[in-house]
């Protein structure tokens, strides 16, 4: 029996289940070695999923994108393993360090299965109004000037030439700073939408453009989110 290497979404916040497919729970029931982010969060997860869940008859591996642990990976998959990664926030292999494991089962011509659950990105785009067509995800931009500036002017002309959206993120305790920087650097018509705790109770999605946002500066301070930017 071949390895299979199932890629597991987790929870976007911590009251957000109701977000999680319950097909999850049975093939998280099969996996027999699990490569996460972080361990403590993983295991409450998947306590969450199932009470009965024994955490303990799990072979435990954690990753980063500095170390993704491929030779352990790799030894699993020779060993014919079941395998489940399971991502910090939303979906493996996006914007993730799992997306190295995936590659390393691609080579090795492992089965791979992404299972459905919540993507913030994804989330974030399709309420945002924005172009679902052509869409560019940049991840975190420079935490300081003048890198960070010019990150946001190449964005918003890029998505001004393309007609695309810029999805980025941001550090939750910098997403006021980062948000400052956008309404000072942005021209006044270029939209920007703030996706905050999504799946949460307190999930906030909202589209406006810089000028209309500089009448009422949000606080997000601490709170995860997505930014998306399209530019007139």
């Amino acid at each position: 029996m071949a390895a299979t290497v199932y890629l597991i979404p987790s929870l976007l916040h911590e009251e957000g289940l109701r977000a999680i497919p319950s097909y999850i729970t049975d093939i998280a029931k099969q996996c027999e070695v699990l490569f996460v982010e972080n361990e403590r969060t993983s295991r409450r997860f998947l306590k969450k999923l199932d009470k009965e869940i024994v955490i303990d008859n799990y072979e435990w591996f954690t990753i980063t994108n500095d170390n993704p642990n491929t030779d352990s990976f790799r030894k699993k998959i020779k060993e014919e393993k079941t395998i489940g990664i399971i991502s910090e926030a939303g979906c493996p292999g996006i914007a993730d360090p799992g997306q190295q494991l995936v590659a390393i089962a691609q080579e090795l011509n492992i089965e791979v299965k992404p299972l459905v659950g919540p993507n913030s990105i994804l989330l974030a785009l399709m309420a945002s109004g924005m172009n679902g067509q052509q869409f560019k995800f940049a991840g975190y931009l420079p935490i300081k000037n003048p890198e960070r500036n010019n990150a946001i002017k190449d964005l918003e002309s890029e998505s001004a030439k393309k007609n695309c959206t810029q999805i980025f993120i941001e550090t939750p305790y910098r997403n006021n700073q980062l948000m400052e920087a956008l309404l000072l650097i942005c021209q006044p018509l270029t939209k920007v939408c703030i996706a905050a705790d999504l799946t949460g109770p307190t999930e906030f999605i909202k589209t406006k453009t810089v000028s209309e946002w500089r009448k009422s500066k949000p606080d997000f301070h601490k709170r995860p989110a997505i930014f998306l930017l399209q530019a007139v």
